[in-house]
């Protein structure tokens, strides 16, 4: 996925940049970026690896050469940022988090119109320069901006460092955060609120689905009134989201804490205790617990000194032996007992797998598991949240295959919690995981934790409903 962060303020801005961009690590693991503006130096930019080391290790030692009042921050998952533009509309700076499904069509269509590309990520075209471009063919920034929307199949949040301020656009449809904040003298925007409390800023508001504003150090300027219609990702809250992170109001730990409450209340299976698989899985677990009336035990701990946040190697086999080793089962706390654990989701289900084995091999006498979000049945078209490649890499399609020929066959059925198809599949999963059980919670449950209506969440990966 990906975050980022921008602030303008009456004085220096670079720590608040370096701080606020750190506090989106978690949504990406490729490529950090910083750029910032002075009206003497100009535009100073630099891009970081971050594959096999951190934001901080990277921009730190270098951090003093980032001069000016106002700059914006990337943590990406996909390509090098921050673009740096010189264009009619004048010279600006752009971080995107972005999915363009159409990317070729667009990149083609350019090329027929004497256009160029000078970015290549890893080769192929970099989608921010692409987005970037989109925006120049406009006669202004709302009308360049407008112009990414229209043409796009996918989502793109952004923000723009301009000579005369930071334009920040939320995607159309909302599907990606930007939230505002203030403090005296400072604005800023981010995909995370968690960037806030510890720089000063006070959370003021989230930007509406489609909504481009213009940040001095004075105020926010609004350049484009918000659409009525949203589908925000629900998966920001269920694995995305830190936990003391809110988005549209609701705070990510509240929701995972009474989604778990909500399904320890209504199950009926015996255990002694609930655990958490770390990190995402662990407000949950702790609801549950609540819910349940059984204590919570970390039988699993993450092992933070050098596993602080996941890097997610390309290679399948690679990724397997990175979750191995990040998570330390531990025998005192779970020898003996029937464990029931709560974790974020299943998608290929290949490390859930060879956790459970080794939790039997430390003595554990059941292992249940319950999960915050309904199976993963359709794959991700607007943000990706996994690096699959085909819908065969999803647990649930694999399965699908073998009892339907067809892994797109029968599909709503399967989506249909507590349908004939959707239990023999829930089935086929916990039997092939080596759980006791197995259970997910409902898209009704998930909806409620959040607290906003179901149109304005989108909830595509679960039962395929949004088009757009």
């Amino acid at each position: 996925m990906g975050g980022f962060f921008g602030t303008i303020s009456n004085k220096s801005c670079k720590t608040d940049l370096f701080y606020g961009t750190d506090y989106n690590s978690h949504l990406g693991t490729k490529r950090g970026g910083m750029a910032t503006y002075s009206s003497d130096k100009g535009f100073t930019r630099s891009i970081h690896n971050l594959e096999s080391s951190y934001f901080r290790t990277k921009f730190e030692p270098s951090l003093d050469k980032f001069e000016g009042n106002s700059g914006i921050g990337i943590i990406s998952d996909t390509d090098a940022q921050p673009i740096i533009i010189k264009s009619h509309l004048g010279r600006f700076a752009i971080v995107t988090v972005a999915k363009i499904n159409n990317i070729s069509e667009l990149e083609e269509r350019m090329l027929d119109a004497n256009m160029h590309f000078s970015e290549l990520s890893s080769g192929a075209t970099n989608q921010t320069e692409l987005i970037a471009l989109l925006i120049t063919q406009g006669k202004d920034f709302v009308e360049g901006i407008t112009n990414v929307f229209d043409n796009i199949k996918g989502s793109c949040s952004m923000l723009l460092l301009t000579e005369d301020g930071i334009i920040a656009a939320r995607d159309r449809w909302g599907r990606t955060p930007i939230v505002i904040g203030r403090k005296d003298g400072a604005w800023a925007a981010t995909s995370e609120s968690t960037s806030f409390p510890n720089l000063g800023y006070e959370t003021v508001r989230d930007l509406g689905p489609g909504e481009i504003v213009r940040m001095t150090a004075d105020g926010i300027e609004q350049l484009k009134a918000p659409q009525e219609g949203m589908q925000v990702c629900s998966f920001l809250w269920v694995y995305y989201g830190f936990p003391t992170s809110c988005y549209e109001g609701r705070n990510v730990e509240a929701v995972r804490f009474d989604s778990g409450l909500e399904m320890g209340r209504h199950d009926d299976s015996h255990v002694d205790c609930a655990c958490g698989i770390p990190d995402s899985g662990v407000g949950m677990a702790l609801g549950y617990a609540e819910g349940k009336g059984v204590p919570y035990h970390r039988a699993i701990a993450k092992y933070t000194p050098t596993w602080p946040r996941s890097f997610t190697p390309s290679n399948q086999e690679t990724r397997s032996l990175v979750a191995k080793m990040k998570l330390i089962p531990n025998r005192a706390m779970l020898s003996g007992k029937r464990l029931l654990f709560c974790d974020d989701s299943i998608v290929r289900g290949t490390q859930l797998r060879d956790n459970v084995k080794v939790l039997y091999e430390y003595g554990a006498k059941e292992v249940h598991m319950r999960i915050a979000c309904p199976p993963l049945i359709y794959a991700c078209p607007f943000i990706g949240f996994t690096a699959s490649k085909s819908t065969l890499e999803l647990f649930t399609r694999r399965i699908i295959k073998e009892l339907e020929g067809d892994e797109n066959k029968n599909l709503d059925r399967y989506a249909a919690t507590g349908s004939p198809e959707y239990n023999r599949m829930v089935g086929i999963m916990a039997e092939r995981l080596g759980l006791t059980s197995l259970r997910f919670n409902t898209i009704e449950t998930l909806v409620k934790a959040i607290g906003l209506p179901k149109c304005k969440l989108c909830t595509h990966c679960f039962d395929g409903s949004s088009h757009f």
